[in-house]
């Protein structure tokens, strides 16, 4: 049974997994995105049993993940998934489709549309890119300065998925979010994401956010399987916040990172997905 693993680098995490997979006795190929050439005519005979993508290229993991599947190659995440978790506005849809609490989301086209929808959500709001992640272009909208600015700013760039406003009402967390992870059918471990004075009211770890434990409570091991049911079973990591009316999901990631997060849950997630992808590999 051939194995793989791709990615764009190899991180902390893609050692923890090589490292757990080796633990176990299995080998894995290492495919480098940017690396890779497709040859696309023709028929091809499967090369991977199973692999696991850990592409942070969203385009190029997409290509792959697509091109493997083709071949008959079971991919974790799936191209389905990856194509749902990487737009937001899709992952909206689905989210508030199958039930799930998640903040009113405004989407809008142009600058026009754009300030009325504003003046719906009314400030403050966040606005975020539909594609991206590491809360990268990810700003609190205070006030209608703050909000020419941005789409003045928007809508010079050449990228046009930058000129799709994703507007999201601002949740008053308590200084920290969620994020659980979720292996299958199970919620592994969960930590709380707290801002700093670095990182702002962003808490994100990696733009300076610190984390700390988070029990799994049934609730939110209920919303947390809840938020993933809309997408084939795989490995996700879904983020949460605490409102005033509960907990509320608003993203779900298909290529999730870890490694700020097993050392305070005491949990060794990269070997809880290797676990379940080698017994998934298996069927």
């Amino acid at each position: 049974m051939k194995l793989a693993i791709c990615y764009t680098i190899i991180s902390a995490e893609n050692k923890m997994l090589i490292d757990s997979a080796k633990k176990r006795g299995a080998g894995l190929e290492r495919i480098v995105d940017g690396e890779s050439m497709l040859a696309l005519p023709g028929r091809h005979a499967k090369e991977y049993h199973a692999m696991l993508q850990r592409s942070v290229s969203y385009s190029r993991s997409q290509a792959l993940t697509y091109f493997f599947e083709r071949q008959g190659s079971l991919v974790i995440n799936s191209y389905r998934a990856a194509s749902i978790c990487g737009d937001k506005m899709i992952t909206s849809l689905e989210l508030a489709k199958s039930g799930v609490p998640t903040p009113k989301t405004l989407v809008a086209f142009t600058p026009e549309s754009a300030r009325l929808a504003a003046k719906e959500l009314g400030f403050p709001f966040v606005v975020k890119p539909v594609m991206g992640s590491w809360a990268r272009m990810v700003h609190r909208i205070n006030d209608s300065d703050s909000l020419d600015a941005a789409l003045e700013s928007r809508e010079e760039m050449g990228n046009p998925w930058q000129k799709i406003y994703y507007f999201q009402e601002h949740i008053n967390k308590p200084g920290r979010d969620i994020r659980a992870f979720v292996v299958g059918d199970q919620v592994v471990a969960a930590i709380y994401r707290h801002s700093t004075e670095k990182s702002g009211w962003i808490t994100n770890t990696g733009r300076g956010g610190t984390a700390s434990k988070c029990e799994v409570t049934p609730e939110l091991c209920e919303i947390s399987l809840k938020a993933v049911s809309f997408l084939d079973e795989g490995i996700y990591g879904v983020d949460l916040m605490e409102s005033e009316n509960g907990l509320v999901v608003h993203e779900v990631n298909h290529t999730t990172e870890f490694r700020n997060s097993s050392p305070v849950t005491g949990v060794d997630i990269g070997d809880k997905m290797i676990e379940y992808f080698l017994a998934r590999a298996k069927k």
